[in-house]
């Protein structure tokens, strides 16, 4: 199975009613061993940054066009939490809810139904990394969604889609 790197990045400008936007890096070696590297970035008016956290992670595993040993990092905790502590299946299994006993409904279900159906056929590793720690690729990501988050004529989705 062919080995993946992923890294993710959301921002929403700090304004949940702003655009949001998304980077994701992808790097990968093809048979010859020669290093490739795709970038996309995009992202939505009126989001929130959590939504552009899931939305790069959906948007890297989706231009995957065959199954994939995926190591994904991410700056967000939300993000790799809900993945790796099991928030989502918990979610699922309730029916949605975030707390079943209270009936509060669990937050971004399209994002989270969209992932899941991403990660099916890969193998897929969460990581989280702080932001800004340096590391060169999840700093390229940030920059990214930054310069997609700041465009003021952000069109409703410019998601790349079978890249």
């Amino acid at each position: 199975m062919e080995k993946v790197t992923i890294y993710t990045d959301g921002a929403c400008k700090g304004n949940p009613d702003g655009p949001g936007g998304y980077g994701v890096v992808l790097l990968y070696t093809d048979k010859n061993n020669q290093v490739h590297r795709k970038e996309i970035a995009g992202g939505f008016k009126n989001t929130t940054n959590n939504r552009m956290e899931i939305m790069a992670a959906i948007v890297g595993l989706e231009a995957l066009k065959r199954p994939c040993q995926v190591t994904l990092y991410s700056d967000s905790q939300y993000l790799v939490n809900a993945i790796e502590q099991k928030w989502v299946e918990r979610w699922q299994k309730n029916g949605w809810l975030r707390d079943p006993k209270k009936g509060i409904k669990a937050k971004n279900v399209d994002l989270w139904q969209r992932l899941l159906k991403a990660m099916e056929n890969h193998q897929v590793t969460f990581k989280w990394v702080r932001g800004h720690d340096g590391l060169a690729e999840n700093e390229r990501c940030d920059k990214l969604a930054t310069e997609a988050a700041m465009r003021p004529d952000l069109p409703e989705d410019i998601y790349e889609k079978g890249v």
